[in-house]
């Protein structure tokens, strides 16, 4: 309560911070760690709702993840900066990559820190095979399907070329859909051949400025003080926690309710975030 009536009589501009940071996902994969259009949406509307607002910031540490969500998230904060007529500036930290620089963006200024990393414009899917393992362990696998595409790159038989070639397809499908709106967000800025760009390589925010792929070098507090003065008041913008969770008396956690699901789920997501990370050295 003493913070929303300090934030209430706060003179000065308002810019509030967005925190998007996590592996992009639908919110069903990873939880609360995620980033998805379900757990980012709120904390876009109340940045943007905010009394005062003079511009947007967010924060952005991401190493990529679903295609979908990132454009969902990208689209709807276009639509908050054109509604509310407000510029939107993104500041990178560790990485935006991938998705994460999807993400990116979607502001109308990307600042990052001069070691941290952007780019990897391109798509990537990655599996396992464990055809030669049944076999050794005397398991039997048994598919039945109706169509003849249904099993598609089955982690459980030999990779079929034609598989492999439709994936291409798909894959370089939602490659030129990202390709796209770099080109429309980062249009008169991008500085080499799109050959280069759109390969997938990502480089440090140093290289990145001269690039094109971001616009200057600098971390949050310190550059939006100087622009908008000492006073700026930043509130980051996070989701809401209930009073009893804050105390520590909010209902169990998912683990307690579930038990060993929830501990196999939880273990296998926290590998794919992991993984995700581990692209950029992190």
């Amino acid at each position: 309560m003493f913070d929303w009536l300090k934030d209430r009589f706060r003179r000065g501009p308002v810019v509030p911070v967005v925190r998007l940071s996590g592996v992009i996902a639908s919110g069903s994969l990873l939880g609360s760690r995620g980033l998805s259009i379900e757990s980012v949406a709120p904390l876009l509307r109340r940045a943007f709702y905010l009394r005062g607002v003079k511009a947007v910031a967010l924060s952005i540490n991401s190493p990529g993840g679903s295609p979908v969500q990132s454009a969902l998230i990208g689209q709807r904060i276009r639509l908050l900066a054109q509604e509310k007529d407000l510029r939107v500036i993104a500041f990178v930290e560790d990485v935006a990559a991938s998705g994460g620089y999807w993400l990116a963006c979607a502001a109308d200024e990307i600042i990052a820190d001069p070691h941290s990393i952007v780019g990897s414009i391109g798509v990537i899917s990655a599996g396992f095979g464990f055809q030669d393992l049944l076999g050794r362990i005397g398991v039997e696998r048994r598919l039945h399907t109706s169509g003849e595409r249904k099993s598609m790159l089955d982690p459980f038989r030999p990779e079929q070329p034609e598989d492999v070639e439709r994936l291409a397809r798909l894959q370089a499908e939602i490659h030129d859909g990202f390709k796209q709106w770099v080109r429309e967000r980062r249009a008169g800025k991008l500085k080499t051949d799109e050959a280069t760009l759109f390969s997938g390589e990502f480089w440090t925010a140093r290289r990145g400025l001269e690039l094109g792929l971001v616009d200057g070098l600098g971390e949050l507090r310190s550059t939006l003080q100087a622009r908008f003065g000492a006073n700026v008041h930043l509130p980051v913008i996070g989701p809401r926690r209930r009073l009893l969770s804050r105390l520590g008396l909010g209902a169990a956690t998912e683990v307690e309710r579930t038990g060993i699901e929830a501990i196999g789920a939880a273990t296998l997501a926290a590998i794919e975030e992991r993984l995700h990370w581990q692209r950029f050295g992190l």
